[in-house]
């Protein structure tokens, strides 16, 4: 398989763009060797710019659950640029697909859009100080919700720890208004409310993980997070740039039968175009300017190209409802990988929700960061090129989850068993 044009593609890019690449995830760097430049996608695969075809397993990083280019999506997003591209001014649109998040998610009765997951949380996060009077958020280790400033922090292993920056830019103050936890740790929690519960205007959670790889949520620890949330006043969002519309029609939220009361939404609902979405109670989103006084706004919020394609999504969503293929699909996957992996020798935990899944070279279950973090990445880097030599195209970190479309089908699965087999019967003979 040959990468040539790749390579010098890259040599380009790293000439005119910072590291090469306008996302780190996109670099490499946990796997080593140099980034693929993608030509163009169709249905469930990828063809770089060498002319090598793989089965897609990150799908734009979660947005294509109807795979690449879809057509009647295409088909939406080309008759709204014919009418132009961005007016600055409101459209129906706009009004059409806030209606479709609202009607599959019942925690949500009023929604802002804008053009990113990352801007989604920062404004969530503002309204929450802004509706509660309070200043301190909590997140949990391993959780990630866009690059925002008070977000962009680390703490200790174990303990609820004020935050400090783990990124060059951040500042200390920022940072201290941000409490660290362990996710799916109870006892933390409660310990983190009886000392700063009347302090915190938020905590913020990926519902089902997808950022240190598919960690699943144990049922307590969401029960006490909303019990614990709710008797201190406290706001609980649900980010769910990842899993809206990805886990379920109506989210993680509507499998762990929880309310938030706000959420964040990206990806999907802008169906490949860059979106972004937060909407809650309507007492708390009408705390947003100009309903309310706290500020928020987008030159290119509600954009006619995006709208059009998530509607499209959304639509087609609904009215095919592709969640229960999707979930056969993903338990044929995970079936095989377990047994390809068991076959090989191979230790590894398989972690999935629907049709978003990760494989861990770990030897124990993968609950938390501190277990995530022991996995082994350099068998993982070596798993991937054996996959890509195979035509499979993974996540090129362990800690990124994998993601099926309705594009895939019995083919693509089996095709991928067989290359998991043989990448794993090879990592176990080194």
């Amino acid at each position: 398989m040959a990468f040539e044009k790749s390579r010098a593609a890259f040599a380009r890019a790293k000439q005119v763009i910072p590291g090469g690449v306008n996302s780190p995830a996109r670099a490499f760097g946990a796997v080593g060797g140099e980034p693929l430049f993608i030509a163009r996608g169709e249905g469930a695969y990828l063809f770089d710019i060498d002319g090598n075809r793989y089965i897609d397993y990150i799908g734009s990083w979660g947005p294509l659950i109807l795979g690449h280019a879809h057509p009647q999506v295409i088909a939406r997003i080309t008759e709204a640029a014919r009418n132009g591209t961005s007016f600055g001014a409101p459209t129906e649109a706009e009004t059409r697909l806030a209606e479709l998040i609202i009607a599959a998610v019942p925690s949500v009765e009023k929604v802002r859009l804008v053009s990113s997951g990352t801007e989604a949380t920062m404004s969530a996060l503002r309204l929450a100080r802004g509706f509660t009077g309070r200043d301190l958020v909590a997140k949990f280790a391993g959780n990630y919700h866009g690059h925002v400033d008070s977000l962009l922090v680390a703490a200790g292993s174990s303990a609820a720890t004020l935050g400090a920056p783990n990124s060059p830019g951040v500042t200390p103050g920022t940072a201290r208004d941000t409490l660290v936890l362990r996710y799916n740790d109870v006892p933390g929690l409660e310990a983190a409310f009886a000392e700063h519960g009347r302090r915190l205007a938020a905590v913020i959670v990926e519902p089902v993980v997808g950022n240190m790889g598919c960690v699943l949520p144990k049922p307590e620890f969401m029960a006490a997070l909303r019990r614990l949330t709710a008797e201190y006043g406290a706001l609980l969002i649900f980010d769910e740039v990842m899993t809206g519309f990805r886990v379920a029609y109506g989210g993680a939220q509507s499998l762990l039968g929880i309310r938030p009361d706000l959420t964040t939404f990206g990806k999907i609902i802008g169906g490949g175009l860059p979106v972004g979405a937060y909407g809650g109670r309507a007492e708390i989103m009408d705390h947003v300017l100009p309903a309310g006084k706290v500020f928020q706004a987008g030159t290119l919020s509600g954009n006619p190209l995006a709208t059009a394609a998530g509607i499209a999504t959304l639509e087609l969503l609904r009215d095919g409802n592709p969640y229960p293929r999707l979930e056969q699909l993903g338990a044929r996957l995970e079936e095989g990988l377990r047994g390809a992996a068991k076959a090989a020798g191979v230790p590894v935990q398989l972690a999935r929700c629907g049709s978003m899944l990760t494989l861990f070279f770990a030897e124990g279950p993968v609950v938390d960061w501190d277990s995530a973090a022991r996995c082994d990445t350099r068998r993982y880097a070596r798993f991937f090129w054996e996959m890509i030599r195979r035509g499979v195209y993974l996540p090129c970190s362990q800690y990124e989850a994998m993601f099926l479309s309705a594009a895939h089908g019995d083919a693509e699965i089996e095709a991928t068993i067989a290359a998991a087999t043989a990448a794993l019967a090879n990592l176990s003979a080194e």
